[in-house]
């Protein structure tokens, strides 16, 4: 089952892409027939974020909630939550000094001799406030923040009730084996979400290709192919970190995690990754506690294909209008964009919302963010997927450091108590196993 959605999702990408050249060429140019025709494909896709989305809330509400109370120990709490910060600020600093590196030696924009004429970015940027941010944070409301499916929200009122019921010890047992036995249910339900997977890889890819053709793919040809190179790059810097820490067994986790990877990238999209995600780090040997609590902070603080791309589309905009920045400037740019992606999270288009107020505040032409908007998809789809992979390395890391990193399960052979499309159960079979086997030893 497990090598057959993975070979449905590739099947699916190229379907998508077909159908969708296809039906761009069936519409013959009609702007608005393009657009409906692609509305009904994209339904698909639509109908599986939704669902995402329908369980992402009680996902991260039940498997942190599980992990902190077993955990135990507000001491580990921290210190993990520290190495994982630590992290995502080294990831972050490498990945938009990559994207500055490359961009300079590519120099994709020159030649293109834009001219500047104060026209709108078609982009808001007023949601990206620092002060909000930090005050958004905290949720004012626990039905709130998951029904807006705030995922930082989430988190934080999840470290309250965890550490609630550690503290409080026997009396919170019963509410700890109902929140247990949720993750199970959500754990299940996600097995059924993810059969949609495909059809939502098919629906994307062919709605976005009926409305704008492969003639956009050659026009931004360029542009795409050097920062899917700079990207490609990043990757090798992510794969080696984590080999130095998890040695051989950082090939074992790229064959763990290539359906999630697939998942964002053909969808675009971080949350559709997500509970595959929990399910395969599981299956890799990355204990609940951890993982239930360092990936939802990465997909809020450690989005290194995003600042890439932060990086390479501000300097490329710049070329682009033909102004010359001195490497000072954009150091400069490096740090703000350091500072402001940090404060991105949920917000729609966020890669572009923090390009579009960088351009701002250096007195650049914001209104470039229109010329890249084509292409956007397909560069977003490259940026999403390594966004999926660096929080993968970034969570197996940390729990290396921590010495909790277990035995992985065979990748292809679910567990035998595990339905076949959930075998994230295995791991929790094998420890509902152990317990029931030393009570059996203290009877």
């Amino acid at each position: 089952m497990r090598n057959r959605l993975t070979a449905f999702i590739l099947t699916g990408m190229v379907l998508g892409v077909i159908v969708g050249f296809a039906a761009n060429l069936w519409v013959g140019g009609d702007e608005t027939l393009a657009k409906q025709v692609a509305g009904y494909f994209h339904l698909l896709a639509d109908i599986f974020l939704h669902l995402i989305k329908m369980i992402i809330a009680p996902l991260v509400f039940s498997t942190l909630v599980a992990g902190i109370a077993h955990m135990g120990d507000s001491a580990a709490l921290g210190r993990i939550g520290g190495r994982a910060l630590a992290w995502f600020v080294i990831a972050s600093l490498i990945s938009l000094t990559l994207g500055l590196i490359f961009v300079n030696f590519f120099a994709p924009g020159e030649g293109l001799n834009l001219v500047r004429n104060g026209a709108e970015s078609g982009v808001n940027t007023e949601s990206l406030n620092f002060r909000d941010f930090i005050l958004h944070v905290f949720p004012t409301s626990m039905v709130g923040a998951m029904a807006e499916n705030s995922i930082l929200q989430i988190v934080v009122f999840s470290l309250f009730v965890g550490v609630a019921l550690t503290a409080i010890g026997e009396k919170g047992k019963p509410i700890v084996g109902v929140i247990e036995a949720m993750v199970e249910l959500m754990l299940q339900v996600t097995g059924y979400v993810m059969r949609v997977a495909p059809f939502a890889v098919f629906g994307a890819l062919a709605s976005v290709i009926t409305t704008e053709g492969l003639g956009v793919l050659v026009t931004f040809g360029e542009l795409i192919g050097e920062f899917y190179i700079a990207l490609f790059c990043l990757w090798l810097l992510l794969f080696a970190a984590g080999s130095v820490f998890l040695g051989k067994r950082m090939f074992t986790l790229i064959r763990y995690v290539r359906e999630p990877i697939l998942i964002a990238f053909s969808t675009a999209s971080s949350e559709a990754a997500y509970p595959k995600m929990l399910e395969q780090l599981d299956r890799f040997g990355v204990p609940r506690r951890i993982y239930s609590f360092v990936l939802p902070l990465g997909y809020s603080f450690n989005l290194d294909g995003s600042m890439m791309y932060a990086t390479f589309a501000t300097i490329f905009i710049a070329q682009a209008y033909g102004i010359d920045l001195p490497i000072a400037t954009q150091i400069t740019i490096l740090l703000v964009l350091m500072v402001t992606s940090k404060g991105i999270a949920a917000v729609p288009r966020a890669s572009l919302v923090v390009v579009a107020a960088t351009l701002g505040q250096f007195d650049l032409p914001v209104e470039g963010v229109a010329f890249i908007l084509a292409v956007d998809h397909f560069m977003d789809m490259g940026r999403t997927a390594t966004n999926v992979l660096g929080n993968a390395i970034a969570t197996s890391v940390i729990t290396k450091w921590e010495g909790m990193l277990e035995v992985e399960e065979p990748i292809d052979v679910p567990h035998p108590k595990a339905p076949a499309h959930t075998a994230a159960h295995g791991r929790a079979g094998l420890e509902l196993a152990s317990d029931m086997v030393d009570e059996d030893k203290k009877g």
